[in-house]
């Protein structure tokens, strides 16, 4: 009787152990998930030819704790200045004067070489020259002429950038890390 009980606590134990084991194996991952790494999707085509729509992302949301957007960073934003989740391309940072003038993007006064750029870039809403303040960002997507960005709602808060956009999982031949230029 007493082997047999003995017998039976031995598998509550080991099931009590699987289950704690189990949990706290969620937990990290959802904690992973929601704090360092996360996987996005692309949803537009605001970012052709550089990125297309359906394309699987790993976003890396740890970095910017410690270092701050740099130009030609592909940031996911989540902020008030969009009801949608955006990914863009960080074109000007604090103190930069960005100008747009024949198609062209002019930073601190020299043109910029995008070669990554489809289509021409024009002014929306925003009065060019633009300085970018601190705390903001200005961002645009790589399809230029298809894209709502900060042309047109204007510079994105530091705060509004969940994470940074570092490789991509799908399609499979597209496999690989992302290049910022």
């Amino acid at each position: 009787m007493k082997e047999e009980r003995r017998k039976s606590n031995k598998w509550v134990r080991e099931i009590r152990e699987w289950v704690l084991s189990l949990a706290v194996a969620v937990i990290v991952a959802m904690l992973f998930q929601n704090y360092v790494y996360a996987q996005s999707e692309v949803q537009n085509v605001s970012m052709q030819n550089t990125l297309i729509a359906g394309q699987r992302l790993i976003e890396d949301k740890w970095s910017y704790h410690f270092n701050e957007p740099q130009h030609g960073d592909i940031v996911i934003i989540k902020g008030p200045e969009s009801e949608l989740r955006l990914i863009k391309r960080v074109v000007a940072v604090p103190g930069d004067v960005i100008d747009m003038r024949d198609g062209e993007v002019y930073l601190n006064g020299k043109k910029s070489e995008e070669h990554y750029v489809k289509g021409q870039t024009f002014a929306g809403s925003v009065e060019m020259p633009f300085t970018v303040q601190p705390g903001q960002l200005f961002v645009m997507g790589d399809n230029r002429e298809h894209s709502m960005d900060s042309r047109e709602i204007g510079p994105i808060a530091r705060s509004s950038i969940e994470g940074k956009a570092v490789f991509r999982l799908w399609p499979i031949p597209k496999f690989g890390k992302l290049n910022e230029y």
